[in-house]
């Protein structure tokens, strides 16, 4: 058992391609700079990032984010406070503050000038930062300061955590909401932006402890806990909101999911059809609600009653059901209706297309004139009793039609005491049926 835990703790071993502290420091000091190049690379890494959000382009906003050098300074903060070391957190948070300044400032340049105003999911999705935020911006700065205190520095953890945390869309959501006048917009991706930038920071610093960095300067004892409180106490504040936020949208969601199971199962009737539905989830101080839209036969009071009172078998309880239908003088949206049933269509006609080219495959084009050549054939050879003809697909191993061939039996009637002249006939059948695929079978032949 102490064989089988030891080789455990020599996997999870982190001393076997340590970097040294100093090594560690001159890369991440290396990373804080915040001139030059790097300035250049992070206004393009802002307007790519700032392309991507305005088309809704996923891969464009993965390009800005490889590229983007914003997690130098990060890091940079976390190490510093680690080792005690004022100078390079100082360093650090003057670069931080360049950094963000500039990136701001470029994306509001780009949105004010963009012909495409609207806002993309990509855009709305950095507006409301949840819990997972706060996980991920903490595992990926783990992840990252791991890869820094190793001796190869892998570029690849590197890049992970670079799209993982993703860094640069909140502050490019942010210019959009400056540029557009959406204050909304501005809070939700800067708290998203707090989010990643202090997680990561606290990852790499909590790394460092682990690591038992040598301290640059020491700290009395009380000032040292003083540090530790500090953190933890800033750490909470800004995890706080987002448990909230986490919160609210779990409720949301569970919301809409039990919406979708009673409006499928109530609103089943014979004469009146479920046009479309909306969902309010706790509106302007209101309780939630639901509005349905329907056609066709109008539902009584009674009926309307029912429905509302089966709500709370879903778990909807304080929500209010709004039912419009199309005799209350309401406006329904009909082009609903016609999308759907277009969709259907569109649906049935794939499908017949795709059997009749399944059809066209295994079928010949032109059709047997099986009575006719039941005639013709006597005059083309005696003593021919019967005629059977039939069209014969032949399938591959995969059991895709590969061909089509015509089967011809004919049977001898009781007078032919010799051998029928096969060939003659044969040859006769491919001019008739024009084909040259004609299998011919003559009863009593060996």
């Amino acid at each position: 058992m102490g064989r089988f835990f030891g080789n455990v703790r020599d996997r999870f071993d982190l001393g076997d391609d340590n970097a040294t502290q100093e090594e560690v420091e001159a890369s991440i000091y290396k990373g804080v700079e915040f001139r030059g190049t790097n300035l250049w690379v992070l206004i393009c890494a802002t307007f790519i990032a700032s392309l991507g959000l305005n088309v809704n382009s996923t891969a464009v906003i993965i390009g800005a984010m490889l590229i983007s050098p914003l997690m130098g300074p990060i890091m940079g903060v976390g190490l510093a406070v680690g080792i005690n070391d004022f100078g390079l957190l100082k360093k650090s948070l003057r670069n931080f503050l360049w950094m963000f300044v500039v990136s701001i400032v470029t994306s509001t340049v780009y949105f004010l000038i963009s012909p495409y105003s609207s806002a993309q999911s990509e855009l709305l999705a950095r507006t409301s930062p949840t819990t997972y935020d706060v996980l991920i911006a903490f595992f990926g700065g783990l992840a990252g300061m791991l890869a820094q205190t190793r001796c190869d520095r892998t570029g690849t953890v590197i890049s992970g955590v670079a799209i993982a945390t993703a860094l640069m869309p909140p502050l490019c959501t942010v210019g959009f909401g400056i540029a557009s006048g959406e204050i909304m917009y501005v809070l939700g991706a800067l708290y998203l932006f707090v989010i990643n930038t202090v997680f990561i920071a606290l990852a790499s610093y909590l790394m460092v402890i682990f690591l038992k960095y040598e301290k640059k300067r020491t700290l009395d004892q009380a000032a040292s806990k003083r540090m530790k409180r500090y953190v933890a106490l800033f750490a909470a504040i800004i995890i706080v909101p987002s448990m909230i936020l986490t919160f609210n949208i779990l409720r949301k969601t569970q919301f809409e999911a039990n919406v979708d199971r009673y409006v499928t199962n109530v609103f089943q009737f014979n004469k009146t059809m479920l046009v479309d539905y909306d969902t309010r989830y706790r509106y302007e101080g209101k309780k939630s609600a639901v509005e349905v839209r329907l056609v066709g036969e109008p539902l009584s009071r009674n009926v309307i009653e029912n429905a509302g009172a089966q709500m709370a078998y879903y778990g909807l309880e304080h929500t209010e059901l709004i039912v419009r239908q199309a005799d209350e003088n309401e406006h329904i949206d009909f082009s609903k209706i016609q999308h759907s049933y277009s969709e259907i269509i569109d649906e049935k006609n794939r499908t017949i297309a795709r059997l009749q080219e399944r059809l066209a495959s295994v079928r010949m084009v032109d059709t047997i004139a099986v009575a006719d050549i039941s005639r013709e054939i006597a005059h083309v050879a005696d003593h021919v009793g019967e005629v059977s003809l039939s069209k014969h697909v032949f399938y591959d191993i995969q059991g895709r039609p590969s061909d089509t061939a015509v089967v011809v039996t004919v049977k001898p009637d009781s007078l032919l005491t010799g051998r029928m002249d096969r060939d003659k006939i044969a040859g006769w059948l491919r001019t008739r049926l024009k084909t040259d695929r004609v299998i011919l079978y003559i009863e009593g032949e060996e």
